[in-house]
């Protein structure tokens, strides 16, 4: 079997967490082969930053403090383990969309360092939806609280998995967004998506039978929601960057964590 059909596993993991965290992976290569292994690794980064979240979460409330500052804490790794490149994805995307431009006016707005002011109420509404949402999870119970935050952390990244098979083009030559557009076979996606689907059940099941539903159901939402998001995109951009990418991760986190909200 020719070795371009196979995803390089490692050299896959370290563009995944090379590229997708802070944490001292050296990508060793930065060709196709590479980011489709990148991209279908990408939900393991997400676990990783979940689990740190958690990990934060969890120990201040072993210390004493209450839902609310656990969940600013928790809501705050993933931005520090991203270097706030999701956040700032969202942002852009957002003043992109809300631009009303034509694609190559709404690409430059999007270029532009500066955060408007659709980036900005986004940003506002988002963060504060992921905070009352892991509050209300870490008041329920501390487990509960750490699930919402590893299962929205990986069904983040599965949304990238997702965005980045075969059909979805990139809207520039160049940038993050050209390198991963279109790398992932769709029957690849589709495997990761069952196995993150699964993994979120087999952890809801620690809490009971309901909780296998509604994580699972918290991926699948996530995914569908990050999905209506990335073709419009498509249609108003004519493809994917890397901040439409940082964008359908913020999304399908935040729809993760509204859905473990609720039907307490």
């Amino acid at each position: 079997m020719p070795a371009s059909s196979t995803p390089p596993w490692p050299d896959g993991l370290r563009f995944a967490f090379g590229t997708l965290t802070v944490l001292p992976v050296k990508v060793t290569r930065w060709d196709r082969e590479a980011a489709r292994g990148g991209m279908l690794c990408a939900p393991l980064a997400g676990l990783v930053i979940g689990a740190c979240a958690a990990a934060l979460g969890l120990l201040l409330l072993f210390l004493g403090a209450g839902p609310l500052l656990a969940a600013v804490a928790t809501a705050a790794v993933p931005a520090v383990l991203t270097r706030g490149l999701h956040l700032d994805g969202l942002a852009d995307t957002a003043d992109g969309l809300g631009s009303g431009k034509p694609a190559e006016d709404a690409l430059r707005i999007m270029k532009q360092s500066d955060i408007g002011p659709f980036g900005v109420i986004t940003l506002v509404f988002v963060l504060f939806v992921q905070v009352a949402a892991l509050a209300q999870a870490y008041g329920d119970s501390w487990t509960r609280g750490a699930l919402a935050a590893v299962v929205s952390a990986t069904a983040a990244r599965l949304a990238l998995t997702l965005a980045a098979r075969g059909g979805v083009p990139a809207a520039r030559p160049e940038g993050l967004g050209a390198a991963v557009a279109g790398v992932v076979p769709v029957g690849g996606a589709r495997v990761v998506a069952l196995a993150v689907t699964g993994f979120a059940a087999a952890a809801g099941a620690l809490l009971g039978p309901y909780d296998i539903v509604r994580t699972a159901l918290a991926v699948v939402a996530a995914a569908a929601v990050a999905e209506l998001l990335l073709r419009h995109c498509v249609r108003r951009f004519g493809g994917v960057t890397g901040d439409v990418f940082g964008g359908l991760a913020e999304t399908a986190a935040t729809t993760a964590l509204v859905v473990l909200a609720l039907g307490r």
